[in-house]
């Protein structure tokens, strides 16, 4: 039973301030590390930067929980806020919850839970009016949190999360596959039309593909259906005319190792361990169903592919081939050992994922609530429909 009188007149919830909290935070969440009683752990190295993960959007916070005796630091969240778009053309500025750790010995005392309610407090001031988070399917613990406790409501289904060392197998792929790179006007023109297929997006694409950790973007087809051709009208528009008469694919890849990277203790086979909260070192080895070899051992960072959207019949060997072309960049990259992507459990691609021996899957729900009392509840998208199935999964947030 939670003494939520112990916590309100112990814990103080305040900003994290860069100046006297990173090294602090730093070992609290190595405090919190995913295990197994066999010894297994894993851990975040952000490079002695906390707010990595967070900075890219000009709204953010990270909150932390302070015994008010001792001044030790029990607890952490990160929250940031963005504005999407629905099929609807409705406009949504959404609150996103990252990254919530509460220390081991203080867990079940309410903190995670203040944690929770005060990151809610400051999108509500910041003009959030609804709150989003994810969180593994089989994470009992943060389920009841969210949805007991907090009163969130899964969202979706479920969205799929596969991860694959950088090693691909080999394989004969068509030698008609062509792999064009677009650059970021005529990548922002794509998604401008790309993205309207989805049933809810950042507003901000932009912004993402000129971050310095967006690699780039490219688009797969097929050499004897056509090209793509890109025409500039004026200097301040670019036109794309589609020729493609086949199947084709576009996916931009985000360079995450360079803003963290992550890091195991110990050797034994990770085929057993679970997940936390939304974070990707939380999602990763859930699904990598190898041991810990000498080099993993060793800080290691991940590619991942976004903006995957695929039009036509034939596109399954155009993934595999989209795979492999990502696999190769990772492999000249340092430290870089692991491709990702997250998908929703209605877009088309999910089937067209390559399935090899090596490529794992589980599934991420995402959660919501309306933490803005203005507006019409009869009208609120997102709360009536409670399922989406294909959207756009934003690099930032994982």
């Amino acid at each position: 039973m939670v003494d939520t009188f112990s916590v309100e007149s112990r814990v103080h919830i305040r900003e994290f301030d860069e100046d006297r909290d990173v090294k602090v935070v730093g070992k609290l969440e190595r405090k919190c590390e995913i295990g197994t009683k066999k010894g297994v752990s894993i851990f975040t190295n952000m490079m002695g930067d906390p707010l990595s993960r967070i900075r890219f959007y000009p709204l953010h916070v990270m909150l932390v929980a302070e015994l008010l005796e001792s001044k030790e630091l029990v607890g952490v969240v990160r929250g940031c806020i963005k504005s999407m778009r629905t099929p609807s053309e409705s406009l949504l500025k959404i609150g996103c919850i990252l990254g919530l750790r509460v220390s081991p010995s203080h867990r079940r005392k309410g903190i995670g839970l203040k944690l929770v309610t005060s990151v809610e407090e400051w999108m509500l001031r910041n003009g959030a009016e609804y709150a989003l988070l994810a969180t593994e399917k089989k994470n009992d613990a943060s389920r009841n949190l969210f949805t007991n406790k907090c009163k969130y409501v899964s969202l979706s289904s479920s969205l799929f999360i596969f991860v694959h060392p950088i090693s691909f197998p080999a394989k004969n792929i068509s030698k008609d596959i062509e792999i064009e790179k677009v650059n970021i006007d005529q990548a922002i023109s794509l998604y401008r039309r790309t993205l309207r297929a989805k049933e809810l997006y950042p507003l901000d694409m932009d912004s993402i593909l000129k971050e310095n950790l967006s690699l780039g973007t490219w688009v797969s087809y097929y050499k004897e259906g056509g090209l793509l051709n890109l025409q500039r009208k004026e200097e301040s528009e670019d036109i794309i005319t589609n020729e493609i008469t086949s199947s084709w694919i576009i996916f931009s890849i985000w360079n995450t190792y360079e803003a963290y990277k992550l890091q195991l203790k110990k050797s034994q086979p990770l085929r057993f361990l679970h997940t936390t909260l939304n974070h990707a070192r939380d999602k990763i080895f859930p699904c990598l169903r190898m041991s810990v070899s000498d080099s993993l051992c060793r800080p290691f960072g991940f590619l991942f592919l976004y903006g995957l959207h695929g039009e036509g019949e034939n596109l399954g060997e155009l993934m595999e081939f989209i795979w492999r072309f990502t696999s190769r960049m990772g492999e000249s990259l340092k430290d870089c050992r692991v491709v990702i992507t997250e998908l929703g459990f209605g877009d088309p691609l999910v089937n067209h994922v390559p399935q090899t021996a090596s490529m794992s899957c589980i599934d991420d729900i995402w959660y919501t609530k309306r933490i803005s009392s203005h507006g019409d509840e009869k009208d609120d998208e997102l709360l009536i429909k409670r399922q989406i199935g294909n959207v756009f999964v934003d690099p930032r947030d994982f």
